[in-house]
């Protein structure tokens, strides 16, 4: 039986669990693909601290070259994350020959372009179905089994620990800052959650979808972005109470020969599929021309979840190994009948409107008139009660409206003297 031998970049919580999957299901995997999968060497940087799995001491090294060097090992799997050094790790394995299995999402979303054309270049792949959603496998879905399709949008929930942030606010009816020390004490937060939470995280994953269904590569700064930080508890609750719940979205979608690629908080109506993903749990929604509209949905992390990613990508490269088939990364086609990227600005959507406002005659009429002056019309209104010094928050739906003028208006109203604190503005999708 063929051997491939495997080279693992990257130790910690996900590199372990690769290493307990290839264990526990060897012989499994070598029935169902003809072909034994071997561990060869493992590189950290801690290579003392115990580990839930046993592994033979002399395959342990610091030293990552020790890896890429050695012309017995066919894959290197970097689980190492960060960049700088992962993709001089992962380049110079391309160089000597080796094929990549990567989770780095971050690294492939600001370097991609660069090293997917060194694969292509050396003809080699690099897989990684483990950076987007764990072990949904969407990137492999896209690539292949919907190979046929053309996509209208991508409309997803794929950071776990802001949506677990958002169901705890709205679950728990707590603030955004003891939701975020709930998930670190779980261990669904990192200390610093801020590529989390302000949707950076989930703005690196949209890069990859984008370029899957879409043939583009978007750089990160051409990605409007913005977190969760801001939304607040009345703001949760004012959602439940008319119909909708609050998740934070990448999106990407095709309007006329534009393209929308957006990160934000957004209502979404209750009904819709995606409202009941709660907690650490990712769904991406994908619209397409044959296959009609499909839903993915599981847990968007966890140490199996996201190494079972991983092991799919090692089986696929060994099969293509054995058969001796090149199939490139950079295989997609690009939609042509895109002419560029929109503008926030030119965005169009229905939004919710909270505005504080001191509660006395002709102040409504003065915000409703700024807003019909920027062509901005109301669907529906409610003053809430009163709070304190006389403040009340007014809540608005609005009609489909540009972006630019919606921003535009609530700067105006904003400086009226009756308004007492900044507006508040989320989008509302899935209508």
């Amino acid at each position: 039986m063929k051997k491939i031998n495997i080279g693992l970049i990257g130790f910690g919580n996900v590199g372990c669990g690769v290493v307990k999957i290839l264990q526990q299901r060897k012989s499994l995997l070598a029935r169902k693909i003809g072909i034994e999968i071997a561990i060869k060497k493992i590189c950290d940087k801690d290579i003392s601290s115990k580990r839930d799995v046993s592994i033979d001491p002399s395959m342990l090294t610091r030293d990552a070259n020790e890896i890429i060097n050695d012309p017995q090992i066919d894959i290197v799997v970097e689980l190492m994350g960060g960049q700088t050094t992962a993709k001089e790790y992962i380049s110079c394995a391309l160089k000597k020959g080796k094929h990549v299995v990567t989770a780095n999402k971050a690294l492939l979303a600001e370097c991609g372009r660069e090293l997917f054309a060194l694969a292509f270049e050396r003809g080699k792949n690099i897989y990684f179905e483990a950076s987007v959603g764990a072990g949904i496998p969407i990137i492999k879905s896209i690539k292949e089994g919907l190979v046929a399709n053309k996509f209208k949008c991508i409309f997803g929930i794929v950071n776990g620990t802001s949506n677990y942030v958002l169901t705890q606010m709205e679950k728990e009816n707590c603030s955004i800052s003891s939701a975020i020390s709930a998930a670190q004490k779980e261990g669904f937060a990192e200390k610093d959650p801020t590529l989390d939470i302000e949707g950076i995280d989930s703005a690196h994953k949209l890069v990859l979808l984008t370029y899957l269904a879409f043939g583009k590569i978007v750089s990160l700064k051409d990605i409007f972005i913005e977190g969760i930080s801001h939304i607040s508890l009345a703001d949760i609750n004012y959602a439940k109470e008319l119909g909708y719940t609050i998740k934070l979205l990448a999106i990407a979608k095709k309007v006329a020969d534009e393209l929308e690629v957006m990160v934000y908080p957004a209502f979404l109506p209750c009904e819709h599929l995606l409202s009941s993903v709660d907690g650490i749990f990712n769904a991406i929604f994908l619209s397409s021309d044959l296959a009609g509209d499909l839903m993915f949905y599981g847990p968007g992390a966890g140490q199996l979840s996201a190494a079972s990613a991983v092991v799919s990508d090692i089986v696929d490269l060994t099969q293509d190994i054995k058969a001796g088939l090149f199939r490139p990364t950079l295989n997609t086609v690009e939609d042509n009948s895109i002419k560029g990227l929109r503008k926030i600005g030119e965005f169009e959507n229905k939004y919710y409107i909270r505005v504080m406002a001191v509660d006395k005659p002709g102040v409504l009429a003065s915000i409703s008139g700024i807003l019909a002056k920027f062509g901005i019309s109301i669907a529906s209104v409610t003053q809430k009660e009163k709070l304190k010094s006389q403040v009340v928050p007014v809540i608005m739906i609005t009609h489909y409206a540009k972006e630019k003028n919606l921003r535009t208006a609530l700067k105006m109203i904003d400086k009226l003297a009756d308004i007492k604190e900044k507006s508040v503005a989320i989008r509302i999708e899935g209508v």
